[in-house]
């Protein structure tokens, strides 16, 4: 067989907690990968069995089955390598691990055709383009920086999402949020679909569940850096999150809306309210390696977030 007719066996387990879902709802939660659409798909197929036998896609489940998935290898998509400088971490045979700058768009899309982080990694490792998504496991926002890992092989592709559905891997982060907070915490709300605005994420009861750890690194006059890790990873997960305590994100054109005025320093209230991106890095990631066991790598804080931080620290000394 040629390398896309070869097939791919996805196994999972119906939690408990998902008895009287349906079989198509229950594995779109389950493998946010791939989109509902595909798994649909994969049903009416015959390529989804729950244990061992087809059945459709409204089959209401009773937690505990397994579902085995045979669906053949993707097909080379019609992605074009792009010569865009990368940032590369680490990078060996099964892995590699980027440090993203923010305005670079993770994958192709609408509005995002081309000059993406995947257009990136197919100029610099062509095989990637036989791996769904050319091997990209998470994302991270447009504006958004720091670290993610990509994948160089199906096998360790599949793990890292196994990993990443059971709460293995770690992503800490750095953000400056509006407001001052005494002392850190964690949220605890489901997140899914704005009920108003299709385009923006929100805290509502039928999303899904998502939770934000943060502590506090530094405070100053009305905005305090935080350190923030992830135990889910929903879409815009610590932006919506931070925003649901009315701590948004210092930068973010989408929940942040009118930035908190810096008192008796009109100069650094501008810069904030200008700063052109949400002031959000992911500093930390922590996953199992396929030979080299856990491994951790950091991400140094880019520029703009490194001046920023320095000028309200310099704005807290001056009015301590």
């Amino acid at each position: 067989m040629s390398q896309d007719e070869d097939p791919r066996r996805i196994a999972i387990k119906i939690p408990g907690e998902m008895v009287g879902e349906r079989l198509d709802r229950s594995l779109a939660v389950l493998l946010p990968e791939f989109s509902r659409n595909q798994i649909q798909a994969w049903i009416r197929e015959g390529w989804a069995r729950l244990d061992g036998v087809a059945v459709p896609q409204r089959y209401r489940v009773a937690g505990g089955e397994r579902v085995e998935i045979d669906i053949p290898a993707l097909p080379v998509r019609d992605w074009a390598p792009e010569d865009i400088a990368l940032v590369i971490v680490h990078e060996d045979e099964h892995v590699l691990v980027i440090d993203k700058p923010a305005g670079l768009v993770v994958h192709p899309g609408a509005g995002n055709p081309h000059g993406t982080l995947l257009n990136a990694l197919l100029n610099h490792c062509p095989d990637l383009a036989r791996l769904p998504r050319a091997g990209i496991v998470h994302r991270l926002d447009k504006d958004t920086s720091g670290l993610l890992v990509v994948a160089k092989r199906e096998p360790v592709r599949l793990d890292l999402i196994r990993q990443l559905r059971e709460r293995r891997v770690s992503r800490v982060y750095r953000a400056i949020v509006h407001g001052s907070l005494v002392a850190g915490g964690h949220v605890d709300a489901p997140i899914g679909r704005h009920p108003r605005d299709r385009l923006r994420m929100a805290v509502v009861p039928s999303g899904r569940p998502a939770v934000t750890h943060y502590r506090v690194r530094s405070r100053y006059a009305s905005h305090t850096e935080l350190e923030v890790r992830l135990e889910t990873g929903r879409t815009h997960q610590i932006r919506v999150h931070m925003a649901h305590l009315r701590h948004p994100i210092v930068g973010d054109p989408v929940y942040a809306g009118r930035a908190f005025a810096v008192p008796g320093a009109p100069e650094l209230t501008l810069r904030i309210r200008a700063f052109p991106r949400q002031a959000l890095h992911a500093e930390l990631l922590s996953f199992e390696h396929p030979v080299a066991g856990q491994v951790t790598y950091r991400a140094l804080l880019p520029a703009d977030l490194a001046s920023l931080i320095e000028d309200l620290a310099r704005n807290a000394r001056a009015h301590g």
